[in-house]
């Protein structure tokens, strides 16, 4: 069953069972409130009466009080305290004869239904007793027949279920709008959905009109969600393009000084040798380019960080003596306080710490300067050097893949222009951020910003 269907049907179905509900309140209060009255006026009479009779006048006097307050189709009676009638006037003898005389001794009201001529019959009956000196002598008894109540009850009810039948066929037409209305987002959802999945093109859903309600927050969402696999997938798009390009020409120069060995053999010494070093170098080169490929897959995945408490400055003091052995550079560290403890993935930290250390390496020849600074929300990694800087124009660019500003000193040096990406998703995957400001010809700082937990 379409959800529409289930919509028009659930609405229709609580609305209906809403107005029957309503109606049987309005029925029942309406009998409730014009049966009350109806005692309410006949206690009225009886007291009126109670007040203008003499139980000590004759038949004929009594008779003649009571027969002004008969109305159509009722009955007055005086009971005797043995149940018996003492006077009676009526205009509905056989009504009269089928409800029986009750003495009582405090007021009390019934409804009673009757069968007269074939025909069901309510009435109304109430009671009141008669004192006479301190003394109960008697009970006044009138009834009536509720012929208007009747009528107004059948016309009540007609009313109340034709109302009731509009109402259902309104309710049927309005689910059928709001479903219609809701599932109009949803339709285009799923044809797009459709459309993609024919196509293979990701689309976003057209937003005709703003509502501002969940059902626009939900298209908002699915068009978001569309644009961030358009970006993705064009990110994987540039990554394999420029994957390939990248590893063309080492892989063209490999190729080139293996056909040279196959076709003049290693007769030549010192030409062969030349030959194996430059592939080894540019085997060596992939194997680099590879593990940055794959590190770059690992801070893009959305792996469980192994986090824990370090402290900053020890951490950096072993990266930066591990550096000065290998590259035999001047790395200074400088710090406010000897210990500053962070809370993050040491191994992956140390990664990021690295790459901004090995870039100042490649750019500068100069000494480079470390400083580890905290604030209110972060802790600073600052790596500052006094080498070739980069452009104003080209600072936007930087973190983009294989992007290098200096592309021939990158090709000497090893770079593969995945260092500072890598960098930004590490940081990213500990809520922090990376920041590079440059002069050219001056120098660069790179900044680690490392929120406080």
């Amino acid at each position: 069953m379409k959800i529409t269907t289930k919509i028009n049907i659930m609405t229709s179905a609580w609305i209906l069972c809403v107005l029957v509900a309503v109606n049987a309140v309005v029925f029942l209060s309406f009998m409730k409130i014009t049966v009350n009255m109806e005692d309410t006026d006949l206690y009225q009479k009886a007291d009126s009466i109670i007040k203008e009779i003499n139980l000590g006048d004759s038949s004929a006097e009594i008779k003649e009080h009571l027969t002004p307050y008969l109305s159509m189709h009722s009955f007055i009676r005086i009971i005797q305290p043995d149940a018996k009638i003492m006077y009676e006037v009526t205009n509905a003898e056989e009504m009269a004869e089928k409800v029986k005389p009750h003495f009582v001794e405090k007021k009390q009201s019934e409804r009673k239904i009757i069968t007269e001529k074939h025909r069901e019959e309510q009435i109304v009956i109430v009671r009141v007793p008669i004192s006479s000196k301190g003394q109960i002598v008697g009970t006044l008894e009138i009834g009536e027949k509720l012929s208007g109540l009747e009528a107004a009850k059948d016309v009540l009810l007609s009313i109340l279920t034709i109302c009731t039948i509009l109402g259902a066929l309104f309710a049927m037409l309005g689910g059928r709008w709001l479903s219609n209305l809701i599932m109009r987002p949803i339709s285009n959802m799923i044809n797009t959905m459709e459309d993609i999945e024919q196509s293979g093109i990701p689309k976003k859903i057209v937003i005709q009109h703003e509502t501002r309600d969940e059902l626009q927050k939900m298209a908002v969402t699915f068009n978001r969600m569309i644009g961030r696999l358009e970006e993705n997938l064009e990110k994987q798009k540039q990554f394999i393009s420029d994957a390939s390009h990248e590893l063309k020409t080492p892989l063209t120069v490999i190729k080139s000084f293996a056909d040279h060995l196959l076709r003049r053999g290693i007769q030549n010494e010192a030409d062969a040798l030349d030959a194996i070093e430059t592939i080894h170098s540019e085997a060596t080169r992939i194997q680099k380019m590879t593990e940055r490929f794959l590190d770059l897959a690992a801070t893009e995945s959305a792996a469980v960080l192994e986090v824990k408490q370090l402290d900053l400055v020890e951490l950096c003091q072993k990266i930066i003596k591990q550096l000065q052995s290998a590259y035999k550079r001047e790395i200074q560290l400088h710090f406010a306080t000897p210990s500053i403890t962070v809370t993050a993935d040491e191994l992956k930290l140390k990664q990021a710490i690295i790459i901004l250390i090995d870039n100042a390496i490649k750019y500068s020849t100069d000494k480079i300067d470390v400083y580890l600074n905290v604030n209110e929300l972060n802790t600073v990694i600052k790596v500052k050097d006094y080498g070739i800087g980069i452009p104003e124009y080209e600072i936007q660019n930087i973190f983009e893949r294989f992007y290098r500003v200096d592309k021939a000193r990158s090709r000497e040096t090893g770079g593969t222009g995945l260092g500072l990406a890598i960098a930004k998703n590490i940081m990213k995957q500990h809520h922090g951020e990376v920041k590079i400001s440059s002069t050219e010809g001056v120098g660069t700082e790179a900044e680690l910003f490392l929120p406080k937990q």
